[in-house]
């Protein structure tokens, strides 16, 4: 009998972009390739409103959080601390058929607040009042 591996289509895709990030790293180590390339390469695939929402994020951390360094995670746009742990991402809602984009932190960010907090925020569209909640988020996220 031949087992099923079980992964959704979504997990195969994650995998193969995963494979296809070691293999762009190790072809980047012989380049030197600089790593904001391939966030601003995917940031340029993306449907017009969501690019837009991409890089005014990119500009915030660059501006706030220059320490943070620019990869892709699981082909978003992403921000990695110096233990190269992704801090914060932007998923563009097409990428999961979403109603909407969204901008979320992973637990390298220091968000915690009490016994619950959120790590994710829906982003129709960007703001000034959405850039300072932003701007806020990151500064806690990196405790500044």
């Amino acid at each position: 009998m031949v087992e099923q591996s079980g992964f959704s289509d979504f997990e195969k895709q994650a995998m193969k972009e995963r494979a296809a990030k070691l293999r762009r790293e190790q072809t980047n180590k012989r380049s030197k390739k600089n790593p904001e390339a391939n966030l601003l390469e995917k940031i340029d695939e993306m449907r017009d409103h969501e690019a837009l929402i991409a890089v005014k994020l990119h500009d915030l951390v660059r501006e706030i959080a220059p320490e943070l360094q620019p990869e892709t995670w699981y082909s978003m746009p992403a921000y990695a601390n110096a233990d190269s742990k992704v801090v914060l991402f932007f998923q563009p809602a097409t990428k999961f058929q979403s109603r909407y984009n969204t901008i979320g932190f992973n637990d390298a960010a220091q968000l915690d607040d009490g016994a619950m907090w959120p790590t994710s925020f829906a982003v129709p569209a960007w703001q000034e009042d959405v850039a300072n909640q932003v701007v806020t988020l990151i500064k806690r996220a990196m405790k500044k």
